[in-house]
């Protein structure tokens, strides 16, 4: 097929096989781990921890990803819609408070596909970039219960420099918007996310103030929406090549952020600065 999934629309040719697209990957699902994971939002992970399954390739190629072995260099194992669907049951078998599919927009046909073969009786999380393409939104919108996007970033020209990602800000406030009509947020009486929208921003270092007008972009065109504020950031992967951004967040950049986020008023959830840690970057099973 000619692929147009992602908001790049590079209508590159990708089969089981061709892989010219921006995402650097086939039709075929290629992942790099499954698993419980814990260290999502509580009303994500919860008390048994949320499904994880860390899909290979990426529609971005942001300088700083710390799942960067397999976003940008594509490690991982080839499986099969069928045995992704057997995933997504063992999963659930072992417990998971949902399914959680991290990087998925360059296979939502797939995953589409996987869940006509078994839908899980929790909660079905789409993890992404933010960077959509809103007819694929529409499409898996029939498939998945929660959308968690990222909104990395306001100025088009950090974007660029640090994903490869035009008109970012732009995109990402449309999606983001019309996942807000999509899904009304439905929590069950243990504070579990079962249906809704929780947006996703990290702090980048010397990048307050972009941070800051993300977040008043959230309290005036997306208000009620539920934020998740990031310190986790950690110089990683070529971050190294970027020297404005080739360190941790200060305590001051984090409480500059953190202060317009009590000033707007939004709820949701806010790391703490020692999150900032490779500690927390995930040890994926089908990486060499």
């Amino acid at each position: 097929m000619l692929c147009n999934l992602c908001a790049k629309k590079c209508n590159k040719e990708r089969t089981d096989v061709l892989a010219d697209g921006n995402c650097h990957m086939p039709l075929r699902v290629k992942i790099a781990h499954y698993g419980l994971f814990l260290l999502e939002e509580p009303c994500i992970s919860l008390n048994k921890g949320s499904g994880a399954i860390f899909f290979s390739g990426c529609n971005l190629d942001c300088v700083f990803c710390q799942n960067y072995e397999i976003s940008s260099k594509c490690k991982g194992k080839f499986i099969t819609t069928e045995e992704l669907a057997k995933i997504f049951k063992e999963l659930e078998i072992l417990g998971a408070e949902n399914i959680n599919l991290v990087s998925p927009t360059h296979y939502a046909l797939a995953i589409g596909e996987a869940l006509k073969l078994y839908k899980p009786k929790i909660p079905i999380i789409y993890n992404t970039n933010g960077y959509e393409n809103i007819e694929t939104i529409k499409y898996v919108s029939n498939y998945v219960d929660v959308f968690l996007p990222d909104f990395k970033y306001f100025d088009d020209t950090l974007a660029i420099k640090f994903s490869g990602a035009k008109e970012y800000f732009k995109i990402a406030l449309s999606s983001i918007k019309l996942m807000r009509e999509l899904k009304k947020d439905i929590f069950d009486e243990n504070g579990k996310i079962l249906q809704g929208v929780i947006i996703r921003h990290m702090i980048l270092p010397l990048c307050t103030e972009d941070s800051i007008k993300i977040l008043e972009t959230i309290k005036n065109y997306l208000p009620n929406t539920k934020v998740s504020l990031l310190a986790q950031y950690t110089p990683y992967a070529k971050a190294n090549e970027h020297k404005e951004i080739n360190r941790k967040i200060t305590k001051r950049e984090y409480n500059k952020v953190l202060n317009k986020y009590m000033e707007l008023g939004l709820d949701g959830y806010v790391q703490d600065l020692s999150s900032s840690s490779e500690d927390f970057i995930p040890k994926f099973q089908f990486i060499d």
